[in-house]
């Protein structure tokens, strides 16, 4: 805390500033305002940085608001709050609302040139040139410098933080928040087109060390959880999405073989059963029922088969995506660690929906609507044949 008295003119402080109106607890020092803040550790005080020299009044008296008691009012972090408490937000999904509040702190603590945080802007003063540059400085990384931290090179992050502050822009324009989307007409990071699909050698050997480590006890050194290798086979020969996964149900168990729940619009299908799957798909039910049926532990069976997930967790639940993301990372990168495959050959859960699309006769069996997607998911290299007998070689033209 400050004491009371009136502050000494500083002749150092920018000419823009006046010095009567700023705000209590910031301090100029060393061509940068900066605040005193408690240590971690040993509770001693130290100077933390939050603007330099050419930071105007109004973004100090919002940064000592935000950092004291919330976000203030037509700050980007405001706007963000606010639609966090809206009805739209709150009907979002799940796993939507939690992506989005990720995308809020990504970007309310984007450190600008000037030391200040994104979030402690005026939504007023953001104009289209200000996103344009904030998504190309996430799509090609930046190196660290005196006041930001270096940021690595993430397109697609990029094009996910732009959506996000286009959806809350428009949605503060309807609500009286901010004027304008300046987030509209702004051209989206190119994404490297690469799918992370395994090579068919890769797939093997990485379905293999997952038999072999899910095979140990789970109190032994290496082991991972048995769920992988059966997870694996259901994402390569049903073509799914890992979230596609976590989401089946004995309801999409079906004589004829899976009944598909496919998401982003793709349509569902029915993938007939063929010795692998039945054999993981009977592997995840008998786990599942092992530990419903633990010693000690009572838990109903839902009636319903739709109730009944196919992948839970230790505990009975079900499995959450972003818990199946953190297992499969800890898994490959050990794949990696124990040459199993090389780090170039890394690929992600989702790339062996790739690899079922490419290895399998019925391009069209990842349920994708239009040919841009079919042939997006769809790597094999197409066989054509010469030009016919009429060539022009043959004619003797050139």
């Amino acid at each position: 805390m400050t004491r009371g008295r009136k502050r000494k003119f500083n002749p150092a402080i920018p000419g823009h500033i006046e010095q009567d109106a700023l705000p209590k607890g910031i301090y100029w020092d060393d061509g940068r305002w900066f605040i005193y803040q408690d240590h971690a550790e040993g509770g001693r005080r130290i100077k933390r940085t939050v603007a330099h020299a050419s930071a105007r009044l109004s973004e100090l008296h919002a940064i000592v608001e935000e950092l004291g008691a919330g976000a203030a009012r037509g700050t980007l972090r405001f706007l963000f709050d606010r639609y966090h408490q809206s009805s739209d937000f709150r009907g979002l999904a799940a796993g939507t609302r939690k992506n989005y509040e990720g995308h809020a702190e990504v970007l309310a603590n984007y450190v600008r040139k000037d030391g200040t945080l994104l979030g402690s802007m005026q939504v007023d003063r953001i104009t289209t040139p200000v996103v344009q540059r904030l998504v190309e400085t996430f799509a090609a990384g930046r190196p660290a410098n005196r006041s930001q931290p270096a940021l690595p090179a993430t397109p697609s992050k990029a094009n996910h933080l732009h959506r996000y502050l286009r959806l809350t822009l428009s949605w503060g324009v309807r609500m009286g928040y901010c004027q304008s989307n300046p987030a509209k007409g702004v051209r989206q990071a190119k994404e490297r087109g690469d799918s992370r699909m395994p090579s068919q050698e890769a797939f093997r050997a990485v379905l293999a060390f997952a038999r072999e480590r899910g095979a140990l006890s789970t109190n032994v050194k290496g082991s991972f959880p048995d769920y992988l290798a059966p997870v694996m086979v259901l994402a390569y020969s049903v073509r799914l999405r890992g979230i596609e996964v976590c989401t089946l149900t004995d309801a999409h168990r079906h004589a004829e073989g899976v009944h598909s729940n496919r998401r982003k619009g793709s349509r569902d299908n029915l993938t007939e059963w063929d010795a692998a799957m039945v054999e993981a798909w009977d592997q995840l039910v008998a786990r599942r029922h092992r530990i419903w049926n633990r010693k000690g532990r009572v838990r109903p069976v839902p009636l319903r088969a739709s109730d009944r997930f196919l992948l839970v967790e230790r505990g009975g639940n079900p499995i959450t995506k972003s818990a199946l993301d953190s297992a499969w990372q800890r898994f490959i990168t050990r794949a990696i660690r124990e040459k199993v495959i090389d780090e170039a050959e890394r690929f992600a859960l989702h790339g062996l929906k790739h690899r079922g699309i490419t290895d399998g006769e019925n391009k069209s069996a990842g349920g994708h609507v239009t040919e841009a997607m079919r042939q997006h998911y769809d790597h094999e290299v197409p066989v054509v044949q010469p030009p016919g007998v009429r060539s022009a070689l043959e004619r003797g033209t050139s």
